[in-house]
């Protein structure tokens, strides 16, 4: 078996999820976080977030990636790069010899994604991409599937939509022309929703069945954000998909505003057998609250980060949490970043590997080309 302590390096800083995933690093006694490190010629702004997330860390900033894969206290690497370099950077890294947590979505081309999972596999490392398997809503998910209760299963649906951000700007009355392949995924002030929302339940769907996907009809949608239709991305995506066995799914994907739910969002998951269905609510159950306080009201808006993506952003704006919902602990909830240690240590597969992450990258990507040509695309994609 591999022996903690385990030397973890953050690939790529602030205004990414790194700032929740080094954290949960930091946390885990077995680890010992050396420095966070990126590629030498990234530009300044991107140098300068990866400088401040070093600096809160309270770690050693590494300027350059190249150098820092050369140490050997190095065992495996946190990659949080944007989008469009994501699996360049994890497959350097993987070749060093290190293992892989890295952030959802992991590639934005099936070439991309099958390469890292080969060089992942020609290394003998393991990997893990960042999902919400480990949370209990889908927990309970798992255990209600396993137990048989529901007898076969014949159909899944999923929401999951993220209640932050803006609304307002998004024209009315002008239906979304998709276009594939798509050649951006992410800006500043916003992402493509359908790319970084339904990876979620698509791993999730994988997870629970065990079975591949076999074709998608998608479409996308800007109803709520200005960011999102100035730069030509959809804020809304829904797909209808087959799995192995005949099972059928549909999803939602979504970025819906700061009041437009009383918690996160919307994450359901629903359930249909032979015997029997259930509604999965990640929020319930909980306790409603009411009071004479004034009601809640989102942060200022800061022109870096008018999504609210990133936790930094929350806190310079003393962002309080809504008071309306409150959701008792069920169960013991551990952090993405624990559960891929506990592989490592005890030398297991990680409920969602690199080669799992790849086939979620390639359902969205096959949906984007339905939402194009308004067609079902059938899977495996070539390439």
């Amino acid at each position: 078996m591999a022996k903690p302590p385990f030397g973890v390096l953050l690939v790529t800083g602030g205004m990414t999820h790194q700032e929740s995933y080094g954290r949960g690093f930091q946390a885990d006694s077995r680890c010992k976080v050396i420095g966070l490190a990126d590629e030498s010629d990234v530009d300044a702004r991107r140098g300068r977030l990866n400088r401040e997330l070093a600096e809160e860390l309270n770690i050693p900033l590494l300027p350059d990636l190249d150098q820092a894969l050369q140490r050997d206290d190095v065992d495996l690497v946190s990659v949080c790069s944007e989008f469009e370099r994501r699996a360049r950077v994890s497959e350097k890294c993987v070749k060093a010899g290190n293992h892989l947590y890295v952030d959802k979505p992991m590639a934005t081309s099936v070439e991309d994604a099958r390469r890292l999972a080969g060089a992942i596999e020609k290394a003998g490392v393991r990997s893990q991409m960042f999902t919400q398997v480990g949370q209990p809503y889908a927990q309970r998910a798992k255990k209600i599937v396993d137990s048989g209760k529901l007898g076969e299963l014949r159909a899944i649906h999923c929401d999951l939509l993220f209640g932050k951000g803006y609304t307002g700007g998004a024209p009315a009355g002008v239906p979304r022309k998709e276009f594939y392949p798509p050649t951006r995924f992410t800006f500043p002030d916003a992402k493509r929703e359908l790319w970084t929302t339904a990876v979620y339940s698509l791993t999730l769907i994988r997870w629970l069945t065990g079975r591949e996907f076999r074709s998608v009809y998608a479409t996308t949608a800007n109803y709520f954000f200005e960011e999102h239709h100035r730069h030509n991305i959809e804020d809304f995506g829904a797909l209808a998909v087959t799995l192995e066995g005949n099972l059928t799914a549909t999803l939602t994907a979504s970025r819906i505003g700061w009041q437009a739910h009383r918690a996160s969002g919307p994450m359901f998951t629903r359930l249909f057998g032979s015997e029997g269905s259930v509604l999965i609510d990640a929020h319930a159950p909980r306790w409603e609250t009411a009071s004479d306080s004034a009601p809640w009201s989102p942060p200022p808006r800061d022109p870096l980060d008018p999504m609210g993506f990133w936790a930094s952003t929350m806190d310079r704006a003393g962002t309080p949490p809504k008071p309306d919902w409150y959701t008792p602990t069920q169960l013991r909830a551990q952090s993405d970043q624990s559960l891929f240690l506990d592989c490592l240590e005890q030398e297991k597969e990680a409920a969602v590997t690199a080669a799992d992450a790849g086939k979620a990258s390639e359902v969205m990507l096959a949906a984007y080309q339905s939402a194009t040509n308004g067609e079902v695309v059938t899977l495996p994609l070539p390439g």
